[in-house]
């Protein structure tokens, strides 16, 4: 893909802070008409630069009372451990992302129960029970924001 432009860049950063935003609204802050924003966003989609759009959901509308973060060691390590690890544990419903890390732990596992009992059972059945998990340590999660400010990694 060619680089970005400035118009590419203006989009991305209001898409970044308001995916729900109209194709004529984005145009409009922009300064370009309607048909050239909806092209510029396509070919950002399938270029890979946008990869795809969420929604933020408030878990505890839906009885998700509790975030944590859980800190969890393998062993044997391996490629193959470590994707299987992440396939597995992508299809549980509780967890909201996964992050393979560097450094004293080989994931970040951030999930969503509906209480502690659900928690530590979860983190019993489904991460501790398992051979390659030597170490599990569980943090709750207080607050979590996102910040709606695209990175700049112009020099």
């Amino acid at each position: 893909m060619k680089k970005l432009d400035n118009i590419d860049l203006q989009i991305l950063t209001l898409l970044y802070d308001d995916a729900d935003i109209t194709n004529k609204d984005l145009a409009a802050q922009i300064g370009i008409a309607p048909s050239t924003c909806l092209e510029r966003v396509k070919r950002l989609k399938q270029s890979g630069v946008i990869k795809g759009s969420l929604i933020d959901v408030n878990l505890k509308t839906i009885g998700g009372n509790i975030e944590a973060i859980a800190a969890i060691r393998l062993q044997p390590y391996s490629e193959e451990i470590v994707n299987q690890f992440r396939d597995d544990l992508l299809q549980f419903p509780e967890i909201l992302n996964l992050y393979h890390m560097g450094g004293s732990y080989d994931y970040y596992i951030h999930m969503s129960v509906k209480d502690s009992e659900h928690l530590r059972q979860f983190v019993f059945e489904k991460i501790t029970s398992r051979d390659e998990v030597t170490t599990v340590e569980t943090s709750l999660v207080f607050e979590h924001s996102r910040s709606g400010i695209l990175p700049n990694f112009d020099d």
